[in-house]
């Protein structure tokens, strides 16, 4: 009989295939006693292991690099090996493997928590789920320990898909299984920023995460269906239903095909508006993926992945490679850098830990910044010198107080004084600008009109704080919602303020990419969307059905509910 399990919808698409059930070795784990004799063999038998994942990682590596996979898939591999070399997971087990005379197994596991309960205090939704990189780099050795390597799914010959159900996955099985027809991702875990979520929005594969216990209401070989639009896995389906699924299907496909037509048409309203659509990034690696949609621009960069991961800070000549790579690639187009979004209570590796009751209320983004002047100088300096090629613009993460944009101009203004000095060149007219992204800046919007030169909505973590939300805890994440008429207002009065005083205003968060806030965020004002480069060119199908003249008055209409039920109806006959 067919059920529906209800999940988060991370990776849009319709897949219709045949479940594969991943197995965990870190389940089988036992813990024994080793005699003391036979220590200096298990602790051979880890180093074996190692090296064995270390070669294995550098396969997938090689693999990424010749194109048979994503590259930002390349960048997680890069990490986990990085995790295969810090001393305190191997190093530490190997400890405990001499010291306890215990199986290696076992000490790779019992290192793998104490790890594990560090992530879980970081603030960051996105680091804090690195902590999976740890778990997956811990079952890969386990696996080669125990001679279990896994085994991939077979083809079918069916004309179906494969089904991949695993508590999670790593980025080493996506590429695994990329020459295996897999169809869908589903797995107990994960939210939005998760390896799964991420590799399967880059590959184009349809995923649901946070089904809990997934993997034990399906059966190997069961027939599923993934509708990862709306969030549901459909469980031995019947025939009407598959039919139903692959019409759908096929619909998608041809609309995703039409959408490619859309590369070279400019992002114009039926009433003649001409809108902005630029791409959020990580790095030089994502200039690929700009350039097959033909984004007007970078409208974030996000520059804390140069810093994460690493046990030395990347130093100034390295940062000014990464901006001028991607400034070189945009010639003429407008490239937005924020600086970077880390705390002290992130993956710094180079960062004294620090207790905080509170990370989210803690010492984060330009508020560590301005605590480390040092090293934020050294930014400021790589992103100055890079301005020379092309056109770049600095943006300042977190802000809410007069005094911290005040701090920051200085910073910028020693760095200027500095390149000077040295007769280094740079854009002396170069753009500063702001995220508004905590409601005490949303509501006090004067202080950054008269000192900077451009706004950036992030309204992940707007919603997050304007709700007291922690996006992605599962338990209260049904209550993370972007039509709260709070939020509206916050990001409505945003915009609009922009336009009164001439500022440049652009949205960089997941709504700026959702195309069901589209001609919302048309109708309140905005004409600089940026968002994941593979959203592009359904948001331009949205903007080019859109005419602003009725558009504007409707939407001002619902600006003034103030009951989500009611929003979320007018909005259903906005996009009718």
């Amino acid at each position: 009989m067919a059920f529906t399990i209800h999940g988060l919808a991370v990776s849009q698409g319709i897949a219709i295939g045949h479940v594969h059930l991943v197995s965990h070795a870190l389940l089988e784990v036992n813990h024994y006693h080793v005699a003391e004799r036979y220590i200096a063999e298990e602790v051979a038998r880890l180093n074996d292991a190692v090296a064995t994942v270390h070669g294995e990682l550098v396969g997938l590596k090689a693999a990424t690099t010749l194109g048979q996979a994503h590259s930002e898939v390349g960048a997680f591999v890069d990490l986990q090996t990085m995790m295969l070399a810090d001393p305190m997971l191997v190093d530490a087990a190997r400890t405990l493997v001499e010291e306890r005379r215990c199986n290696a197994e076992w000490a790779l596991v019992q290192q793998m928590e104490h790890l594990v309960e560090q992530f879980d205090q970081i603030e960051d939704p996105y680091l804090r789920e690195r902590k999976a990189d740890v778990v997956q780099v811990v079952e890969r050795l386990v696996k080669v320990l125990l001679g279990h390597p896994g085994h991939l799914p077979p083809k079918r010959r069916d004309g179906l898909g494969t089904i991949v159900v695993a508590h999670d996955l790593s980025p080493a099985d996506t590429i695994g299984f990329r020459d295996h027809n897999i169809a869908g991702f589903i797995t107990d875990v994960g939210g939005p920023t998760s390896h799964t979520a991420i590799v399967a929005r880059n590959l184009s594969i349809p995923a649901v995460v946070g089904l809990h216990h997934v993997r034990h209401l399906v059966e190997e070989d069961e027939l599923v269906i993934i509708d990862g639009t709306r969030g549901v896995v459909i469980v031995a389906p019947d025939q009407n239903i598959v039919e139903e699924y692959r019409l759908r299907r096929t619909e998608l496909e041809l609309e995703r095909s039409k959408l490619n037509r859309l590369k070279d048409t400019r992002a114009t309203t039926l009433d003649g508006e001409p809108i902005q659509l630029l791409a959020n990034i990580e790095g030089p690696k994502d200039i690929a993926t700009i350039r097959a949609v033909n984004a007007d621009g970078v409208g974030l960069y996000r520059t804390e992945f140069l810093f994460i991961g690493r046990d030395t800070l990347p130093d100034e000549d390295e940062q000014f490679e990464a901006y001028r790579a991607v400034l070189k690639a945009m010639p003429g187009k407008p490239v937005t850098i924020r600086t970077f979004d880390v705390g002290a209570d992130k993956a710094l590796n180079t960062a004294e830990a620090r207790f905080e009751p509170n990370p989210a209320l803690g010492l984060r983004a330009i508020r560590y910044s301005l605590a480390e002047p040092q090293m934020f100088l050294t930014q400021l300096r790589a992103l100055l010198r890079a301005s020379v090629h092309g056109k770049l613009k600095i943006m300042i993460p977190m802000l809410a107080h007069a005094n911290e944009i005040d701090q920051t101009l200085l910073l910028i203004d020693k760095a200027r004084a500095e390149l000077r000095a040295e007769r280094i060149k740079f854009d002396e007219s170069i753009d500063i600008g702001a995220m508004i992204e905590v409601p005490a800046a949303a509501l006090s919007l004067g202080m950054f009109i008269r000192r900077l030169s451009f706004l950036s909505i992030g309204t992940n973590d707007l919603i997050q704080y304007t709700l007291a939300i922690d996006r992605s805890d599962e338990a209260v994440v049904h209550l993370y919602d972007p039509l709260h008429p709070a939020v509206l207002k916050l990001i409505s009065g945003t915009i609009q303020a922009g336009v009164r005083f001439g500022m440049p205003v652009s949205v960089c968060g997941e709504m700026a990419g959702d195309p069901a806030y589209t001609q919302l965020l048309l109708g309140m004002g905005l004409r600089q969307f940026s968002m994941h480069p593979v959203n592009i060119l359904e948001i331009k199908q949205q903007i080019l059905r859109a005419n602003l003249e009725e558009l504007t008055p409707r939407v001002q209409r619902i600006l003034r509910m103030d009951e989500q039920s009611k929003i979320r109806e007018a909005m259903l006959k906005l996009g009718a």
